[in-house]
């Protein structure tokens, strides 16, 4: 039974044609080059992150603010991109200039987030003080287990058989740290039973806040934001970056932690230049990987961006083995071996996902209409 076309209806129509022809749309090779560049962020700035604030906190470093808010501070190297952006996009920025509801919307959004990023580079910094590099990065490879989980409740993201072997493989990896011979002596001078517990607890507790705090960043893309644009990517960093730089520079300023950032640089094991070095190319490395995560969570998910995160964890220990001549023993290697499986059985699942869906052929969803002007609009079309 047809109902009469009205325009509303045809422009309902329309749009569902041009949904369903976009969701399943064949990838252009602008996609796969964005995508490809986000990875590369995401791996070089996280291996070199951690690195480098190994290299700090090995060197004498270890002021715990001050790594924190190294993790956010480089966000004015995008502001001149932003600016040039929205300077592209002003007229559609014009046409759909946000009011003043939805403005005050954005900005308790930026600030929650920004305390939740700011919470978490609290944590990692305390972890990173307390644990070598290599039992570091892969404890962080847990994230990849709780944000299934929060994926999953948040952001309607199917957990498949080989999603929950990953999560189960990933967690054991990072378990079987504990049973490491050796991790008494993870530091000199800042060794001890005690402190491995108390890094593998923060590393813990931050993997989980971080794995919340991606999901949540593409529950707000998909429900809030909407806009399909590079500029609402830097937006993000850099309003979200700022709240965070703004509340570490709270405890940062107060209680001498300004003159012990001094009397760091003056004692540092490598130098004063190298000290200031190091520090500067840890707030660089840290945007890079920012960039390079939210990127990934706008062009495919929060799940996805965490996967190519855990890919570049297992470099990590071999570096430090490399650098800090950090012991890698029989358990490290399995649990490296774990981490490596899981990644593998995530990708698997994935890629032969998106081989299904670009494998589907697109019907176009337009009604027949007949010669009294009558429309017939399908189910499925809705």
């Amino acid at each position: 039974m047809g109902e009469v076309e009205t325009p509303e209806l045809r422009q309902i129509v329309d749009e569902r044609v041009e949904e369903r022809a976009t969701v399943h749309q064949p990838r252009n090779i602008d996609y796969w080059a964005r995508l490809l560049a986000y990875t590369v962020l995401v791996l070089v700035g996280q291996s070199s992150a951690i690195m480098l604030g190994g290299l700090y906190f090995n060197g004498g470093g270890g002021n715990i603010f001050l790594a924190a808010i190294l993790e956010s501070v480089g966000f004015p190297i995008l502001i001149p991109i932003s600016i040039y952006c929205s300077s592209r996009h002003l007229q559609d920025v014009s046409t759909r200039q946000p009011g003043p509801s939805n403005k005050m919307v954005m900005a308790a959004i930026y600030i929650f987030l920004g305390l939740l990023q700011g919470a978490c580079s609290i944590l990692y910094s305390i972890g990173l003080q307390q644990l070598p590099v290599s039992t570091y990065s892969l404890i962080c490879a847990t994230q990849l287990g709780f944000n299934a989980l929060f994926a999953f409740f948040l952001n309607s993201e199917k957990l498949t058989p080989p999603t929950l072997n990953a999560l189960i493989l990933l967690t054991i990896s990072s378990a079987l740290l504990i049973f490491q011979p050796d991790h008494s002596k993870s530091r000199a001078g800042k060794g001890g039973a005690g402190n491995f517990m108390v890094g593998f607890s923060c590393t813990l507790a931050a993997s989980t806040l971080y794995a919340l705090t991606l999901s949540l960043t593409q529950l707000i893309f998909v429900k809030i934001i909407k806009k399909e644009t590079l500029c609402s990517v830097l937006y993000m960093i850099v309003f979200v970056s700022l709240t965070a730089t703004c509340a570490l520079l709270i405890p940062l300023s107060t209680g001498g932690e300004w003159r012990e950032v001094v009397r760091e640089m003056e004692t540092f094991d490598h130098g004063r230049a190298v000290y200031v070095v190091v520090v500067a190319m840890m707030a660089v490395a840290s945007q890079l990987h920012l960039i390079g995560s939210i990127g990934l969570i706008f062009e495919v998910s929060s799940l996805f961006s965490n996967v190519i995160a855990t890919v570049g964890l297992p470099i990590v220990p071999i570096l430090g083995v490399i650098f800090f001549h950090e012991s890698m023993d029989g358990i490290m290697v399995i649990s490296i071996i774990l981490a490596i499986w899981g990644f593998t059985s995530y990708v698997y699942q994935y890629y032969f996902r998106d081989r299904e869906i670009a494998s589907r052929q697109i019907r176009p969803c337009v009604p027949p209409a007949d010669e009294s002007s009558q429309v017939s609009i399908p189910l499925s079309c809705f």
